[in-house]
């Protein structure tokens, strides 16, 4: 009945078949294959009751807690993964492809449904995506640029002109600086930031080149895997100048119009290092709507903080790139544009 699938081969097949993890829904939250929908044989509470009758009574009480659980529920899984699975076809999976993943398979087979499930579980997921992710060489182009520069405008704009891309501070959701978490979705744990960089790497052809944008480590309170990020840091890095004015102007429209505290709180971030006499200025400046006086206080901030960055970065290739304006969809053309070995060299 049981038919199994190794995580290397889940993406792929994942694009016909819907994918169900059966997981509770406090492991799903924590980290999950992107795409996969949660489907939890227990809720959090029934999980932890179980595991707790295993630790002190016995694993055939445990089982019989279980069943217990999960017999009103069975008629309902039926149906909804019968809705789920359109064409009659899905793939469920659970933590270590075990008795919760085997169980529901064997249920949803006398449903009438053709049902695969991950060998290992989600665990041998998780192994091949950290190890993918160490061993894999990326053919990577930085794109690097003080704040306001607009670079995620730019890799949207080569994006749009079918270059490879990957938006680091869009699987983040967060822009980078204290500043970035405004406007923004909450962050997603560690774990699943990791799951959604893998998948949207294993998209890409590897040996075509592919767009990044110039990232620290940690981009909010997301880490970038250490692998990727030791081939951002040697790969080559354009460093993009555009005019101050174009450099005020898109932080202006990325944050004009946001919750004054928000932009107040932020600012409070960086006291330290900005000084008491300039968080004053800036604050004042937002008190009386003033956002470009506060715009020019976090630049001069942040370019300081770029520059020494510069000054330290690992890249034996940084070439820096100027331009009179700040249109990304024209430095876009020009960075495609540009032949390889220059923008490598």
């Amino acid at each position: 009945m049981e038919n199994r699938l190794v995580a290397s081969d889940l993406l792929a097949a994942g694009l016909t078949r819907p994918l169900l993890d059966v997981r509770s829904p406090g492991e799903y939250a924590q980290g999950h294959v992107p795409g996969a929908l949660s489907f939890p044989l227990f809720s959090d509470a029934e999980r932890a009751a179980v595991g707790t009758i295993y630790k002190q009574q016995s694993r055939e009480r445990a089982l019989e807690t279980g069943l217990e659980l999960v017999g009103p529920k069975l008629a309902d899984f039926v149906r909804e993964a019968r809705r789920l699975a359109t064409t009659g076809q899905l793939i469920v999976h659970c933590w270590r492809g075990g008795q919760r993943s085997g169980s529901m398979a064997w249920l949803l087979h006398q449903g009438g449904l053709d049902v695969m499930t991950l060998e290992g579980g989600y665990k041998a997921y998780r192994t091949w995506v950290l190890a993918d992710l160490a061993a894999q060489a990326y053919n990577l182009r930085i794109i690097g640029g003080r704040t306001g520069t607009g670079k995620t405008k730019i890799l949207h704009a080569l994006r749009g002109m079918g270059e490879q891309v990957i938006d680091l501070e869009g699987l983040a959701h967060h822009k980078g600086s204290a500043f970035g978490f405004i406007g923004e979705l909450p962050q997603p744990t560690v774990e699943q930031f990791e799951n959604e960089l893998h998948t949207a790497l294993h998209q890409l052809d590897p040996a075509r080149r592919i767009w990044v944008e110039n990232e620290s480590h940690s981009i909010g309170r997301i880490y970038i895997p250490d692998g990727f990020w030791r081939q951002m840091k040697v790969a080559p890095l354009l460093n993009l100048q555009i005019p101050p004015a174009a450099r005020l102007q898109n932080l202006l429209d990325d944050y004009v119009g946001t919750d004054k505290s928000e932009l107040e709180a932020a600012f409070l971030k960086i006291n330290r290092k900005l000084g008491g006499q300039h968080l004053q200025a800036a604050l004042e400046a937002l008190h009386r709507d003033d956002f470009a006086a506060a715009a020019k206080i976090a630049l001069h901030y942040y370019d300081k903080t770029y520059q020494h960055g510069l000054e330290t970065s690992q890249s034996s290739a940084l070439q820096p790139l100027e331009f009179e304006h700040g249109d990304p969809v024209v430095i876009a053309r020009h960075l495609v544009g540009m032949p390889d070995a220059q923008r490598a060299k």
